[in-house]
């Protein structure tokens, strides 16, 4: 990538990584409830489900999903299905917090990582963006050092975006002290959630 692309792709980029969706929604939870570095952690499951992405949608694979109605389907679908699940788990979960609730071990950690994770890769509108987002700024002579310097930049936006998110969470950190302000927490996000997989489940391809 030359320098005038590069000073295109970035802002272009971080406005793709700082919009407001259900995993960023996740760190601005957990960034609540754990700490900022507690929804860093968390956000590799994200990061590794992005790089997936990307790898696919550099050999091409991707294109699958913009030509194959039966293949987004099926992804959108599987994907808006765990969102509504993981809104109602939120929307169920305790109200009470205590201080053993609020120090994760490393299964809650991995538990985290797995539904960052999930709500990646269950989104097909994610690869379509590396689909076709990336290409218009591909240097076709240097066809994989360049997807893959984006790809870098891309997933090193994606941390900011994260710890961004993480901290406006941490705002909230006061409001979680008490049941009543954990309940309503909960109902935001899990709502929210719920919002995120019906939005996706009604998606159409571009």
């Amino acid at each position: 990538m030359n320098a005038s692309s590069v000073l295109l792709f970035l802002p272009a980029c971080f406005a793709l990584n700082m919009a407001f969706g259900p995993n960023n929604l996740l760190s601005m939870t957990v960034g609540a409830k754990q700490g900022v570095s507690t929804a860093l952690v968390a956000a590799m499951g994200r990061l590794l489900a992005f790089a997936i992405m990307i790898v696919v949608a550099a050999l091409g694979m991707g294109s699958l999903l913009m030509v194959s109605e039966t293949a987004f389907t099926v992804v959108k679908f599987a994907g808006a299905a765990y969102l509504i699940w993981l809104g109602i788990k939120i929307l169920r979960a305790n109200g009470r917090a205590s201080t053993e609730q609020l120090e994760l071990g490393k299964t809650d950690i991995r538990g985290l990582a797995r539904q960052e994770f999930l709500v990646a890769i269950g989104n097909p509108k994610a690869i379509l963006i590396f689909t076709a987002f990336f290409p218009q700024f591909v240097d076709m002579n240097n066809y994989w050092t360049s997807f893959m310097i984006q790809g870098v930049i891309f997933l090193l936006l994606e941390v900011i975006a994260i710890a961004a998110y993480a901290y406006v969470g941490t705002r909230l950190s006061g409001v979680l002290q008490h049941a009543q302000g954990l309940r309503w927490v909960n109902r935001i996000s899990g709502s929210m959630m719920i919002g995120f997989g019906l939005i996706l489940a009604m998606a159409r391809r571009s």
